[in-house]
């Protein structure tokens, strides 16, 4: 890796239409960072399924089981011989037939959808995430071949950006892959805002879904999990606007831009401005009565209720907050339990509405008048 970082930093660096290529970076990312990978960890998805179906499988039954991990014989003894592993899924000793023949149910033993968390250790089950994994990196390795480039099919990012036209937004998104493929500072402030995004939902993941052994147990350590993908998440949005607004000084040019998107946007930056500063105070009081959050409330039961309607296959919703079943102690202590939403929450909920709202207020007006400081 280092040989290659100087070899491509030096030597070989790709020119700047390398970067520009966006539909061939798209089909690598998808199908290299997000196919292959999770399948071999099943592959990174390949990767990823991989090790857990071939290594964390069989080491995780063995556990189980009770035996003495000086026993239990080492990783990569199971990829090597796979009379190991038919000793425990005994398809594996099929071998890749059941998987050309399409008769996939052969596996159910060891890619499962059970939902729900295993009683012993407060955790998903590893047959479930192993089973995600590989459903991912498919999916992945699909879409990785998705975007147009050497051959004359697929989708292309010009294309789609230039088609995205409102009623009130004139001429849409056209200029927006010039901007993005030419401005950096306006790439990493999407990529910024989209990962921030993202940290809030591993979030609350890590309560609501914990892929740990034990970890639903430890407290500390679930705090801290929360706490921290929280803060990321605060960083990355504030960076986002800090490059959205550097965007806007340095390579915004006002005179090729009409009545696109952006235009529209900072033409109006005003009316956008005063109901940012207005709303947290009007909705997000703390002077507001009681009300119960109804419609939060309809959103958890339509998932506590979707097994055997909208999820005809699914045993069991995705987590036990949404409701509907009963709490899982591991060792005397609660892994996960309903959640059920109240007046309190409601009230919570809006005080960090309100917070956020501010902080929208403050990094917004920052992006919107950046050309006018």
């Amino acid at each position: 890796m280092l040989f290659a970082s100087w070899f491509h930093c030096h030597k070989a660096a790709p020119k700047l239409a390398w970067f520009q290529d966006v539909e061939s970076m798209l089909n690598h990312h998808f199908a290299g960072l997000l196919g292959l990978g999770p399948l071999s960890w099943v592959g990174h998805q390949v990767s990823w399924a991989g090790h857990q179906v071939h290594v964390s499988l069989p080491i995780n039954q063995f556990l189980n089981a009770g035996v003495d991990p000086k026993e239990i014989p080492l990783p990569h003894e199971f990829i090597l011989n796979r009379d190991l592993l038919a000793q425990l899924y005994p398809s594996f000793a099929e071998g890749a037939t059941p998987f050309f023949t399409l008769n996939w149910s052969k596996y159910a033993e060891f890619l499962t959808f059970r939902g729900g968390l295993d009683p012993v250790t407060g955790g998903l089950w590893l047959t479930d995430i192993a089973h995600h994994h590989l459903a991912i990196a498919i999916l992945f390795l699909i879409a990785g071949h998705m975007y147009r480039t050497n051959w004359g099919i697929g989708h292309g990012i010009k294309d789609i950006l230039e088609a995205h036209k409102g009623p009130f937004t004139g001429q849409g998104h056209k200029g927006l892959y010039e901007i993005l493929t030419t401005s950096w500072h306006a790439q990493l402030s999407i990529n910024l805002a989209m990962l921030g995004s993202l940290t809030i939902v591993v979030a609350h993941h890590m309560y609501s879904m914990p892929p740990y052994p034990y970890l639903a147990t430890d407290y500390g350590t679930q705090l801290s999990l929360f706490t921290h993908h929280m803060w990321i998440d605060g960083f990355l949005i504030v960076g986002a606007a800090a490059h959205a607004t550097i965007f806007m000084v340095r390579d915004y040019d006002p005179t090729t831009r009409y009545n696109d998107l952006l235009d529209c946007v900072l033409r109006h930056r005003d009316t956008i401005i005063s109901h940012l500063n207005w709303g947290p105070q009007d909705m997000f009081s703390d002077t507001a009565i009681q009300l119960q959050p109804v419609f939060a409330q309809w959103i958890q039961n339509t998932h506590a209720l979707a097994p055997g309607t909208t999820t005809p296959g699914a045993s069991i919703s995705t987590s036990l907050t949404w409701g509907g079943g009963d709490l899982v102690a591991v060792g005397g202590k609660v892994a996960l339990l309903p959640i059920p939403l109240g007046t309190a929450d409601f009230l919570v909920h809006h005080i960090h509405a309100f917070t956020i709202h501010v902080t929208i207020l403050i990094l917004l007006k920052g992006v919107l008048f950046a050309r006018s400081s």
